[in-house]
């Protein structure tokens, strides 16, 4: 069993969610004093859509989880663990919370 170093919880959103999604996002830093990462405008990485990440440990997993499945209300939450392995951790591991979208899993393919 791979070991798993934290999580990443990534809130989808377009422009006209936008300010929603970066609200959630805020309002969960200042819940569980977690990582924010940069409110993109535009596609990064895998990601299908606009979006910002979320990072935490263990030890906030079900809290983090069921605070943003009782709070995204029509956003989606894409959460995966963090093994070392961003392909398997993005697929076989995520968790989806909302609409399955589609990943760009070229991004993790060598060039």
């Amino acid at each position: 069993m791979p070991t798993i170093q934290g999580y990443h919880a990534h809130v989808y959103f377009n422009e006209h969610t936008l300010e929603q999604g970066r609200a959630l996002c805020e309002a969960a830093t200042a819940e569980f004093g977690i990582t924010m990462g940069r409110v993109h405008e535009g596609l990064v990485g895998p990601h299908p859509d606009w979006s910002c990440q979320l990072s935490f440990g263990h030890e906030l997993l079900a809290d983090v989880v069921l605070w943003l499945a009782l709070n995204r209300k029509e956003l989606v939450v894409f959460l995966h663990p963090l093994t070392g392995d961003d392909l398997v951790d993005h697929t076989a591991h995520a968790i989806w919370m909302g609409a399955v979208r589609p990943l760009n899993l070229e991004a993790f393919r060598l060039p």
